[in-house]
């Protein structure tokens, strides 16, 4: 059996919000338009796993919603380039996770969520898609302990200190 693909699919709330999405239980996610975006998005398939990730204020990943069919080219798109996805939604995450938060990992510097602010349509890794969802069931990260806090001990602990100009490692 083929293992489905997982996505990160963005939105700004103000147009369609993934609570929008969960009372009409069903739409056609529509309106991509940038080059790279829409290649992820031709490669959507039936059963694929998608986080929805609200752009604007909000800035964070915000629930998981299914395809519903393969994607399929826009009726409307007399130039053929513009495909449509029909998607579910699946459940809303235990808590929202930021984009702050994201950034904050190492882990997940080359995602491209962190690197590229403006993709709407992605494809996730099995590990990212997991850190994001162990993050959802977490503390958020203001509640956590301090990495800075941690780097400091552990630097007293070895004797090093670091030149006061030199970057931080995150």
């Amino acid at each position: 059996m083929p293992v489905n693909a997982r996505w990160l699919f963005k939105t700004e709330p103000s147009d369609y919000s993934y609570q929008r999405l969960s009372r009409e239980g069903r739409t056609a996610w529509d309106g991509v338009n940038n080059a790279l975006a829409l290649k992820h998005l031709r490669q959507v398939r039936r059963g694929d796993s998608i986080l929805i990730y609200h752009t604007g204020n909000e800035k964070a990943v915000i629930g998981i919603a299914r395809a519903v069919g393969d994607s399929y080219p826009d009726p409307r798109d007399r130039s053929g380039k513009q495909v449509i996805v029909d998607v579910e939604p699946d459940r809303e995450l235990r808590r929202p996770v930021t984009l702050a938060e994201l950034k904050a990992r190492r882990d997940l510097a080359d995602f491209d969520l962190v690197r590229l602010g403006r993709l709407s349509v992605m494809p996730v890794s099995r590990e990212r898609w997991e850190i994001i969802l162990g993050l959802s069931r977490g503390a958020p990260a203001a509640a956590r302990p301090s990495r800075q806090a941690g780097r400091k001990s552990a630097r007293r602990a070895t004797g090093r200190a670091r030149r006061r100009n030199s970057p931080t490692p995150v």
